[in-house]
């Protein structure tokens, strides 16, 4: 009896294994083959908004290089006259770190006038970000800026939530490991956004601006 349960156990957990891994290949191939338009700085349309999303902090004070650049790329497309205004989103310090108030500081030492410089203070997570930059903001055409790593589940995000995008990567540096573990985190992050808008679809943490 007790191999007899042990044999159903394991190929249960079996399974289990085999689901997951298909998904998670189902997923990746969906997000990464999503049609979008990528370009450069110098090949960006005209857009409303740049769309900068956070990428962590160092410390209390110090932006990551992920999120710096960001920020950079977002700051150039505005000088350039790309986009009208710039939109920081993400974490208020809520949830881990204050990066919407780096990000913003960043953009004002820069030159862009405070009312260019738009926050989303509680995109906590890509899905908050997109969501909310459409239905709390009324966003409906923005380009979108990350490292390349991230932007396939930006634009599939945003695009199923009725933001048009186009990407602009921001990958200004090579980022070490941190850019190995982003990929490898990325992959199942992707897994993450289809089931949440397939199956999930939670509301984000706050609706308020």
């Amino acid at each position: 009896m007790y191999q007899k349960i042990k044999k159903i156990i394991l190929w249960v957990a079996g399974l289990c294994v085999f689901v997951f891994l298909a998904l998670l290949i189902f997923a990746n191939i969906l997000i990464l083959r999503w049609p979008r338009l990528v370009v450069s700085v110098a090949d960006a349309p005209e857009a409303p908004v740049a769309l900068v999303f956070g990428g962590g902090m160092k410390d209390v004070t110090t932006m990551s290089d992920i999120q710096t650049d960001r920020v950079k790329v977002g700051i150039e497309l505005y000088k350039l006259g790309e986009v009208k205004k710039i939109m920081m989103t993400g974490d208020d310090g809520a949830y881990v770190s204050d990066e919407v108030d780096a990000m913003k500081k960043a953009a004002l030492d820069a030159g862009v006038p405070a009312g260019d410089i738009l926050v989303d203070p509680h995109g906590y997570r890509t899905y908050e970000s997109c969501y909310r930059e459409h239905f709390v903001y009324g966003l409906t055409s923005v380009i979108a800026i990350s490292q390349n790593f991230h932007l396939a589940r930006i634009s599939y995000l945003c695009n199923h939530f009725g933001i048009q995008t186009v990407d602009v990567a921001a990958d200004l540096r090579d980022y070490g490991f941190v850019k190995y573990q982003m990929n490898i985190r990325e992959l199942g992050a992707r897994l993450k956004a289809w089931w949440q808008i397939v199956v999930t679809k939670p509301q984000p943490m706050s609706l308020e601006k």
